[in-house]
């Protein structure tokens, strides 16, 4: 099922939840009655209860897989990052995907496909941007005036109303 989109998982309230069942286990109940109280799947209890059996409360801790970057490489790859694309010998200022996976490799030794490279950038509070390039010759009041007389009088107009559908069943 997964989080909804943009919501982070807070792995501390999760791992007090599996330890809150496993007490609810020790006191006697039933998995069942367990996950109805804590608001989970009979499974996942189950699961959560052959896990503390095997390895105590350390199999409670935080589940899935380890973030492959750390705070300290997170601190490293934001100041990088604010240093621009040009300190890495790119041509322009603009930073895509590809090039920031090229600089977490650079930077921190892993590997990140481009397509994944937007969680990390989100996480460090970067957004998508688009260059607002405007040409040079621009013309504001040559634009103005084209939309304001000669859009209009190019633009399609809705057909008047009240006339004959070319569908129309009526005999004249």
């Amino acid at each position: 099922m997964g989080n909804p989109a943009g919501v982070r998982r807070d792995f501390v309230a999760l791992e007090r939840r599996r330890r809150r069942a496993a007490r609810l286990l020790a006191q006697g109940l039933s998995p069942s009655e367990v996950a109805r109280q804590v608001g989970v799947h009979r499974q996942s209890v189950s699961r959560w209860a052959r896990q503390w059996e095997r390895e105590g409360h350390r199999g409670l801790k935080r589940a899935g897989r380890k973030p492959r970057l750390g705070a300290p490489e997170l601190r490293r790859l934001g100041g990088a990052l604010k240093r621009g694309p040009e300190a890495l010998g790119y041509a322009t200022g603009l930073w895509t995907a590809a090039r920031v996976a090229h600089l977490i490799e650079q930077e921190c030794g892993v590997q990140y496909h481009p397509g994944h490279v937007w969680r990390l950038l989100r996480q460090l509070g970067w957004s998508c941007q688009r260059p607002t390039g405007r040409a040079q010759e621009r013309d504001e009041a040559a634009i103005r005036r084209w939309k304001q007389k000669r859009w209009p009088e190019i633009k399609k107009k809705p057909k008047k109303k009240g006339g004959r559908s070319s569908l129309s069943m009526k005999a004249d």
